[in-house]
């Protein structure tokens, strides 16, 4: 079996890996910018599906390196709400599909999310902790908003930076919580799809391509893990936080847009 890609799909897929390993272990929010990079690579679902498995790997990395500063209370207390969200997303996914030309429109409804998500965060900087994430409110829409990006495109990383970004983390808490999230998540994720391959295979999740994709950009991402390990320790806490919310919000627009 051989990968008929163009030259460019190469170079943007080749990319993706690289930022899909330097967001897991450097700055967050840049692996948002996967989700487009890899559209321009598989069509609909099967980019959906290649993603996951490339994800997972650069998770693997992350939690092994940050593992020790995980807050499992930060993270215990938003995993039934993710679930629930999960639950949502699949039944979305297997309902809503995609239009005439092949594009999700779900992504709008993700865009929509991560901006309201940022819009608080602002927001708590003025009116304090009346608008905190972390109150039972915000921890059901954050954990339903995560768990339903995270299922139907693998967008939940801004809703996630926003989220840790407002509980004040430093930056190892931040790397190591989040890490365990979406190692525990993408893997709970790849059951989902093999039974929505299963009642819809004209729709598949996964394909031969995509697989051989993942397996042939495996070098990419680790050199993509190592260096987002190199800059983390040598980005201050302020800058890592501003980045962290600005490609969120970037990635918010661009989703909308898409």
């Amino acid at each position: 079996m051989t990968l008929t890609l163009t030259i460019e799909q190469w170079l943007v897929g080749a990319l993706a890996a690289l930022l899909i390993g330097f967001s897991k272990t450097g700055v967050p929010g840049v692996g948002i910018l996967v989700v487009p990079l890899m559209a321009l690579v598989f069509p609909g679902r099967v980019s959906v599906g290649t993603t996951v498995v490339l994800l997972i790997a650069a998770d693997l990395f992350a939690v092994t390196w940050y593992r020790q500063y995980t807050r499992w209370d930060k993270l215990v207390q938003l995993l039934p709400w993710v679930a629930g969200g999960m639950v949502i997303g699949t039944a979305a996914l297997f309902a809503i599909g995609e239009d005439a030309q092949g594009r999700d429109n779900i992504n709008l409804v993700i865009g929509g999310l991560v901006l309201v998500m940022i819009g608080l965060y602002v927001l708590r900087l003025k009116w304090g902790d009346r608008l905190r994430p972390s109150s039972k409110t915000g921890l059901v829409f954050t954990g339903s908003a995560a768990g339903f990006a995270t299922t139907v495109s693998n967008a939940s990383g801004p809703i996630m930076s926003v989220y840790m970004t407002s509980l004040g983390l430093p930056k190892m808490e931040f790397m190591g919580t989040t890490a365990w999230y979406f190692l525990i998540f993408n893997l709970t994720k790849i059951p989902l799809y093999v039974l929505l391959m299963a009642l819809a295979p004209e729709r598949p999740m996964f394909s031969p391509h995509g697989l051989l994709f993942a397996l042939v950009m495996l070098p990419v991402i680790v050199i993509g893990v190592y260096v987002g390990r190199w800059m983390l320790p040598r980005v201050p806490q302020r800058v890592f936080n501003v980045l962290a919310l600005s490609l969120s919000a970037i990635a918010a627009v661009r989703l909308i847009l898409q």
